[in-house]
This record gives C-alpha cells, structure tokens and sequence, in this order.
C-alpha cells in the first residue's frame, strides 16, 4: 500500500505529466510514451489511480491534482506542525537546564605554558570580530613579539583592544611590539596595574591565567577555557570598565614629525612610566625627553606636570588632536 503522506516519486510525476498530455491513455500508449515496459506502465497508472489522480481503466483519464493531493499536504502540514510544537518544547527544557549542567561544559582547565599557547594561537585563527587582552608583565605563555596570529587576523578585520601593564611597557622590545601592532590597527592602552591575565575572543570564549603571579615557576602553569556563561559575562565587565579608565598608547611614525614623537611621548609620560623609561624606548636622551615636556607644558599653559597630565585629558591631545 503506498504511503498516503507521500507526494509522488519521479517516475510517478512523470507519468502524470505524460497522461495529462494524452488526455486519456491505454497501458500500452503509455509505454510507448515513456519508453517503458507495459508492466512498468501499468504498475504507474495503478499507483496513480490509487492516489486520485487517474480513473480506473482499462482508458486511464488525468483527475485534478489539488483535489487528490491536498488531503496529503494537510495531513503533512498538521504532522509540520507537530514537530514543531516538539521541537520547541524540546529547546525551552534545553534552555531551562543549561545553566544546571555540569560545570565541565562552560569551563575546561588547561594545563601547560604549550597547551596554553596553542589555545591563544586558536582563538585569534578562528576570531571573526573581536579579540580583547589584559596584557599583564612577564607574560606566562606568549610575548607579545610572538603573537604571530595578531597582523594576520587585523588583515581580515578582526579589532584588537588591548591593555598593558605600564611595567610591560619598560620590557626590551615591548613597546617596539606594540607599536607595530598599532600601527597595523590594534587598539592599545595601558593602565598602572591589571587584575588578571586575560583574552577574549568575539565575546564567546576566555582564556584567564589561574595561577597568581607569585606562583609562577612552581608546576606547570594553568589557565581556564571559559566558554558562554556568567562568568564570562563578569569578564566582559570587567575588560569594559578597565578599557574606560585606560590611557591610549600613540604610534609614533617612522620619520615623525616633532609633533608626532611629542605625542608618543606624552602617552608614555601620561601612561606614568619615568624620564629614563621614556627616554630609553624613544632612544633619545633624558635631557631630549625632559626637554620635549617642558615644551608640552609651554603648549599646554601650565608649569608642572600635573598640570600637563590634567590639560592633556582635557584637550583630548591623546584622541589625535595634536597639541
């Protein structure tokens, strides 16, 4: 007995078409038709009659379609529709556990600075929007000169926000590194001291250190694969509120203006690093570095440095208005 929620297969749809185009049809002109045995063709036009779309023979007439088959697009509809009542009882208990299950699924250790490091190099290949750091000194896994993920994924459009550690800024190399990166689109600032060690990838999955800093060298180091969940939504907040309270960190192009290498310095000046730091990442001399202040503060109206710091916010000279 053929199945009454089925339409019709192929061979069927074809040997209606050629029946309508007979207007009315013996087995045998159907065979010649269709270019099939006479068994073949009797077997299709049983199977049509069968299903409402030909009268009895031994003279096979075409019936009309919407009325055969609508009883079986009904009858499918009802069944679509049941399925779709299930389908969504289904997710709304999914929906209503999820936050029950096993803390196993939102949150996965890994252990080990390769583990770790290759978990870093994943996030950023398989990034499609965004990718935050908390770029905290002596980093545990992966110098910010070895992120060969970065320029890659800033190429596909992937935004980079990141904040360093004013200590990180003072590292050999460092600074140099960061700047690269801002110069290929990444977006820097720096704070006195972060929390955390931290990444996060299009705001779906973290990657956060669990071992404090002055454990380090004892064992291996671990971090936790944070996955969709709450936690993860504190880290977000936690990223946005330092990201508000972070001083931008400025390139300096290579054959700068004055006014350009002014405005990397004051960034690193603003940023709380002293003269020698300053002086040492901008290979000039302490006195170039003091002396390109006082400039500043001649610009800015103001004899003290405070004042500097306090006018350059005001002004916004660290948002590209140069002073």
């Amino acid at each position: 007995m053929p199945d009454d929620t089925e339409l019709l297969r192929p061979d069927e749809e074809h040997a209606y078409r050629l029946l309508v185009r007979l207007s009315a049809a013996r087995t045998a002109d159907l065979a010649r038709v269709a270019s099939v045995p006479q068994e073949e063709a009797a077997n299709l036009l049983e199977l049509l009659r069968a299903k409402g779309l030909a009268t009895a023979g031994p003279v096979f007439q075409p019936l009309p379609p919407d009325v055969a088959l609508g009883d079986v697009l009904l009858r499918r509809q009802q069944s679509l529709e049941s399925a779709r009542q299930v389908l969504a009882g289904l997710s709304e208990e999914y929906r209503a556990t999820a936050r029950r299950r096993s803390a196993d699924h939102l949150v996965e250790i890994v252990v080990g600075a390769d583990a770790l490091r290759e978990r870093l190099r994943d996030i950023q290949n398989t990034a499609r929007e965004e990718i935050l750091w908390f770029c905290r000194a002596n980093p545990v896994a992966m110098r910010g000169m070895d992120n060969s993920e970065e320029n890659p994924a800033l190429a596909r459009g992937v935004r980079y926000r990141a904040i360093y550690e004013r200590a990180l800024l003072d590292m050999p190399g460092e600074l140099a590194s960061i700047l690269d990166g801002i110069g290929a689109g990444e977006e820097a600032r720096t704070l006195p001291t972060l929390p955390v060690r931290l990444a996060i990838a299009d705001r779906s999955i973290a990657i956060c250190p669990l071992v404090p800093d002055g454990d380090h060298g004892v064992g291996e180091p671990t971090a936790a694969l944070i996955r969709r969940s709450e936690l993860l939504d504190a880290l977000l907040a936690l990223f946005e509120s330092h990201w508000d309270r972070a001083t931008p960190v400025l390139q300096s192009a290579g054959d700068a203006t004055l006014v350009e290498a002014e405005r990397l310095l004051l960034s690193l000046f603003v940023a709380g690093l002293p003269d020698k730091s300053i002086a040492s990442q901008l290979r000039v001399s302490r006195r170039t570095v003091q002396r390109r202040l006082e400039r500043l503060m001649v610009l800015a109206g103001v004899d003290t440095r405070t004042g500097l710091a306090f006018q350059a916010a005001r002004r916004h000279w660290l948002e590209g208005e140069a002073p």
